[in-house]
């Protein structure tokens, strides 16, 4: 089989060039050795941002791409994107006041017109933010969005596989080697395919990969984990906190998942990909960080869950981790056929790099670059309103109930007409699996998002397994087995 680009790596940069290349009319094979987003696109912090500590580093280009990407993504996936207010406190403040009030006005002004509120000092009338806080109350408040990772990362394989590209997890690339002006590469699926174009996305191996190529590269990639935990509900409100730390950092405490907050991240450098591993020093950290700000303290043995991803930065010779730039380069090798290799990026700015990427593969393929898809909505991103979206999927089906169609309305937008068109009843959501989870939904996420184990199900197509109750894998592989994916 022959196809104009062949794509390693189903993490968000990957899935979005595959989407960027389908819509330009492009034969596309993308290969992930495990699942979609199984690795650092799932294990983010979940938020779309322009990065307010990167104008300390003096990053604007970055930041300001970053921010009006943010603009985009909110209007292209209001589904999974959702606008968020931050209350960054100037307690433990390692800054003085009038370089943080600058540098948030630096951002509103980077931002453009925005739909997002811009930002301000805290009000004595803000006591649902202050509250929860110790000590002295001033500070600031300003927007950004928050998001689903894992399930961005999906839509846009999705989005590439509804323009014909072929998406092919549990596949990992065996060797790929030039012959003449084709890539011609042996996958575990025992197939031999062949490509005009090799794209890099491989993330954290990126390095790793283009060894195994024997593609000589300029740039260079540093391994840093980040790691977050979740534990019980700090704080009431949909606000999150940004938390500015003795070390220079910042740490986040987020709403998440119905009852938890979300706390992170850490910046660690590590050796290997495969050390992605929240330790127990990190964790002890993250408490400290929030403990500090809060009323309500959280020690280790509160820690619900944790994840932690490396991510692949390119290295631009920062001595310090949290100082490392977190914009990409993209490199191209036309030493035969071309190879094109991703490094560094993060969620936010992952459609601009997917809209780079093809501005320099269409003339190395032949194809002329077609008008830029910016304004394209995700699958089930085409809803004037997400609360009136909600509304009327409550209407429709009642039996889903408050918390239930509240996270399939989030999870699927629009799509989930598709999947409940034919439901009048519980009873036709098929067997109850618990947790709000039924037969006909993992059956959607196995025929039509590539879900093949009970973890693609309960933790990156969904967070279930956060309220997991005992046996809901084993049911979930069962449903998941009942019949052959298509």
């Amino acid at each position: 089989m022959s196809y104009d680009i062949l794509i390693i790596g189903g993490g968000i940069n990957g899935c979005a060039i595959a989407r960027e290349a389908s819509l330009h009319g492009l034969k596309v094979l993308l290969v992930e050795k495990d699942d979609l987003a199984s690795h650092t696109s799932s294990a983010s912090t979940k938020l779309i941002h322009g990065g307010l500590r990167y104008l300390e580093t003096y990053e604007f280009r970055l930041v300001r791409e970053a921010l009006h990407e943010r603009e985009r993504l909110l209007a292209a996936a209001p589904h999974l994107i959702r606008p968020m207010t931050f209350v960054l406190p100037h307690a433990h403040a390692v800054r003085p006041w009038w370089m943080v009030r600058a540098g948030l006005y630096l951002y509103d002004l980077l931002a453009g017109k925005s739909s997002l509120p811009r930002s301000r000092s805290l009000l004595a009338r803000d006591r649902a933010f202050t509250d929860p806080l110790k000590g002295d109350h001033k500070g600031f408040v300003y927007s950004d969005a928050w998001v689903d990772d894992a399930r961005l990362t999906l839509a846009n394989a999705v989005d590439a596989a509804m323009h014909d590209a072929e998406i092919a997890t549990r596949t990992e690339l065996v060797t790929a080697r030039r012959e003449g002006e084709i890539w011609r590469a042996d996958l575990s699926d025992g197939r031999t395919v062949e490509a005009r174009m090799l794209v890099n996305a491989a993330g954290p191996w990126v390095a790793a990969l283009l060894e195994r190529l024997h593609v000589a590269t300029k740039s260079k990639v540093r391994l840093v984990k980040g790691s977050h935990i979740a534990v019980p509900r700090l704080f009431d409100g949909e606000h999150a906190y940004i938390l500015q730390q003795p070390d220079r950092r910042i740490v986040f405490a987020i709403p998440y998942e119905n009852g938890f907050t979300e706390i992170g991240t850490t910046d660690i450098p590590v050796d290997r990909p495969e050390d992605a591993v929240c330790s127990a020093e990190e964790i002890q950290y993250l408490c400290d960080a929030v403990n500090r700000y809060f009323t309500r303290q959280v020690a280790p043995g509160d820690v619900i869950a944790t994840w932690s991803g490396v991510r692949p930065l390119h290295d631009d010779g920062e001595a310090r981790a949290q100082d490392v730039t977190r914009d990409y380069v993209l490199e191209v090798d036309c030493e035969g056929p071309p190879s094109f290799s991703v490094f560094g990026g993060k969620i936010t700015t992952a459609r601009a790099l997917a809209e780079e990427a093809l501005e320099k593969i269409a003339p190395l393929l032949g194809v002329e670059a077609r008008p830029k898809t910016r304004a394209r909505v995700f699958p089930g991103g085409a809803i004037a309103g997400f609360d009136q979206f909600l509304a009327t999927t409550r209407a429709r089906w009642p039996f889903l109930g408050k918390d239930r169609s509240r996270r399939m309305a989030h999870a699927y937008g629009r799509c989930l007409e598709d999947m409940l068109r034919d439901v009048k009843n519980e009873a036709d959501l098929g067997a109850d699996l618990s947790g709000g989870l039924t037969e006909i939904e993992v059956r959607w996420m196995r025929d039509r998002e590539w879900a093949r184990t009970a973890e693609d199900v309960l933790w990156r197509r969904s967070k279930i397994g956060l309220h997991a109750s005992e046996g809901l894998a084993e049911r979930v592989t069962t449903a998941l087995s009942s019949s052959p994916p298509p």
